[in-house]
């Protein structure tokens, strides 16, 4: 009897002998998945000249002296179309109010060039005479408010407007001085704004010139300044004109009076871009030569909230989420970068950042 049970607890002791090794063996090993971060996105292949956010900020748009326009995914950074087509670096851009195109010009292929959003395809070209490179481009880009007209700065002293269904030429103005640098429409869309400036051995002189669009008269007269102009914009209510310069302050002035009210000063070079945001409370500005920043300011105060650092060469367009809250940035280093303008950091940078010969 005791052998008996010896023999069955044996057994016993065997199948489940039998039984661990079977399952070890079926088991599947555990192997340890470690998740790669994503790459970042490729970005451009040169300089980036030109950003702008769409209607509702889903999308940004990025031109570069890699002659390609980018759209991009706000969210995930995901590139969604290249526009191919200019001949020339995009050194400027902007949606249409209803972010279903976007207009961009070619600064030395002397055009400006409309595409639709969805499909990719280039919709027209519009474009007046030839230059020979350098002695002419187009300098900058804009719609109307109400997205039926398209305005062009140009090197050759000149400013046009053209019905962007058409294409029909609708009114030429010109400078004084011998190069437009920046253009801009009056939020009520009657007036437009432009700076006119000369550099006569390195000698800077620069005007503002505020003209009526439909008769083409100069409504009001500006300071006069030394130095050189860039990027002007208006102030979301058409009160205040805002424009950056060569001496690296911000200059804000009163359309109705035509006096300078406010200097921001805190860069160290010349400034690039500048804009408002949607409700007029704060500007950002973009700044190049040693300077290489992007500053956010209180419009009341005039005062510096703060600096975004990142950049590793001339910070050259930058602009504000329609709801304020991001700001992006292009730059000489070839990337752009996406900002958390509430906090100051950097969301993601599009691009390895490179230094351009």
């Amino acid at each position: 009897m005791r052998s008996q049970k010896l023999v069955f607890l044996l057994i016993i002791a065997i199948v489940g002998a039998i039984a661990v090794f079977s399952s070890c063996k079926t088991r599947p090993p555990v192997i340890e998945v470690i998740e790669e971060p994503e790459p970042p996105p490729k970005g451009h292949n040169g300089p980036v000249f030109a950003v702008a956010f769409n209607h509702d900020g889903s999308r940004y748009a990025s031109g570069s002296v890699d002659t390609t326009i980018k759209l991009w995914d706000t969210k995930t950074g995901r590139e969604i179309k290249t526009f191919i087509g200019h001949k020339s670096w995009v050194n400027s851009l902007a949606f249409n109010p209803e972010g279903t195109h976007i207009v961009s010009s070619g600064s030395y292929d002397n055009t400006v060039k409309l595409w639709d959003i969805e499909t990719g395809e280039l919709i027209r070209t519009y474009k007046i005479g030839t230059f020979t490179p350098p002695s002419g481009m187009v300098t900058s880009v804009a719609f109307s408010p109400d997205g039926k007209q398209i305005l062009a700065s140009y090197s050759d002293n000149a400013v046009r407007i053209w019905d962007a269904s058409s294409g029909r030429e609708i009114r030429t103005f010109s400078g004084q001085l011998g190069m437009i640098t920046s253009a801009a429409f009056n939020p009520n869309g009657k007036q437009i704004i432009f700076l006119d400036q000369s550099d006569n051995l390195g000698k800077f002189a620069a005007i503002i010139k505020y003209i009526d669009t439909a008769t083409g008269r100069e409504v009001k007269t500006f300071p006069r300044y030394r130095e050189s102009l860039y990027s002007i914009s208006f102030s979301p209510d058409g009160d205040y004109i805002l424009f950056g310069s060569g001496d690296g302050n911000i200059i804000i002035c009163d359309v109705n009076s035509g006096r300078e009210v406010k200097t921001l000063s805190g860069h160290t070079g010349w400034i690039n871009s500048v804009c408002y945001n949607n409700d007029g409370t704060k500007i950002v500005s973009g700044s190049g030569s040693y300077d290489n920043t992007i500053k956010l300011w209180n419009v009341a105060t005039g005062r510096e909230i703060r600096t975004f650092s990142g950049h590793t060469s001339w910070v050259i367009s930058v602009a504000f989420s329609p709801d304020g809250k991001q700001i992006i940035s292009g730059s000489r280093d070839t990337t752009v970068r996406q900002w958390d303008a509430v906090t100051g950091e950097l969301i993601r940078t599009i691009g390895t950042p490179k230094q351009p010969n």
